[in-house]
């Protein structure tokens, strides 16, 4: 394997009984990105994450993490750290005794002041010594998160870490997160904020009933995407319409349930078409001042997704 591989994953099959969970599915993340998986529930994403957090074994197929084949399962591969649906803390602890207690398990000498370090990272230095059993959803999250940086991981598997976050939360999960990459750390998050996703991560995957139907960059799946809804703002918005009604493949959206603006015209198109607009918007001297998707592209192709599955039932 690629030594700038974190996870290869070909053909990898996963069953539970009858269950599919996962089938032929293939994943590159490299080392130093931020991939994010997402689909709609019952997906294979939770499946997916245990598989790379040593939970489990595939049934088929093969997975190398860190340039090493995945053949045994009920330990985290060496390098490698995280959790699945939620951290595993000791309410009766405080949080600085919860991260001594699983050092301790993995043998690890992180000290007084490694501890710290953690909990100043995701922003607990303040609730160090209380105990984890009055802790919000998101402390929580950001508890598991320290623990597994204890480690230094080369490589993060975490499910929905902004669950429960708060906008302080949230600025300090997403700094960690940055900055580990930054250092050449593999990360891979499943969520449902599609917005956190396209802050933080480079490339996605999107699963849908344990297969995957788009892995690569966001610029990518905005191109492949189908039309999206646009808010369109300009300092003439009559002009706007007028330029619109006359650019082939755009179509003006009155009614799509947003609320508009007198200077805000939303349009429907695919991205040639818009830029084209664009285009004839600014050669008529008219400024524009905002043009934002209405839903974005990964939130378009997640709902699309869950559309045809409910359609298929």
């Amino acid at each position: 394997m690629d030594a700038l591989f974190a996870v290869r994953a070909r053909g990898i099959t996963k069953c539970f009984g009858d269950i599919v969970a996962l089938d032929g599915v293939d994943l590159d993340v490299t080392q130093g990105q931020i991939h994010g998986l997402v689909g709609p529930n019952g997906a294979g994403k939770t499946t997916l994450l245990g598989l790379l957090l040593g939970l489990a074994v595939p049934d088929g197929g093969r997975l190398e993490i860190l340039g090493t084949p995945v053949e045994r399962a009920l330990a985290a591969p060496d390098g490698v750290a995280g959790f699945v649906d939620a951290p595993g803390l000791y309410p009766s602890l405080t949080a600085r005794q919860n991260l001594a207690a699983l050092a301790a398990l993995r043998g690890l000498d992180a000290g007084t002041a490694g501890i710290d370090d953690v909990l100043g990272e995701v922003g607990l230095t303040d609730v160090a010594d209380d105990k984890t059993r009055g802790f919000s959803l998101g402390m929580r999250q950001r508890l598991g998160l320290a623990s597994a940086l204890l480690t230094r991981p080369r490589l993060l598997v975490l499910d929905e870490p902004s669950n429960g976050l708060d906008p302080a939360g949230k600025r300090h999960v997403h700094g960690v997160l940055t900055r580990l990459a930054s250092e050449g750390t593999g990360v891979v998050l499943s969520s449902h904020r599609m917005d956190d996703l396209e802050a933080l991560c480079s490339e996605v995957t999107i699963l849908a009933t344990g297969r995957i139907v788009f892995s690569g960059p966001l610029s990518k799946l905005a191109a492949e995407n189908r039309e999206l809804d646009y808010r369109l703002r300009t300092s003439d918005p009559g002009t706007a319409r007028r330029v619109a009604a006359d650019t082939p493949g755009i179509r003006i959206v009155d009614d799509s349930g947003v609320r508009q603006d007198a200077d805000v015209l939303v349009v429907r198109a695919l991205t040639p078409a818009l830029d084209e607009l664009v285009a004839k918007v600014v050669r008529s001297d008219v400024a524009v001042r905002e043009l934002a998707p209405v839903v974005s592209p990964l939130e378009a192709a997640f709902l699309a997704l869950t559309e045809q599955q409910e359609a298929g039932r």
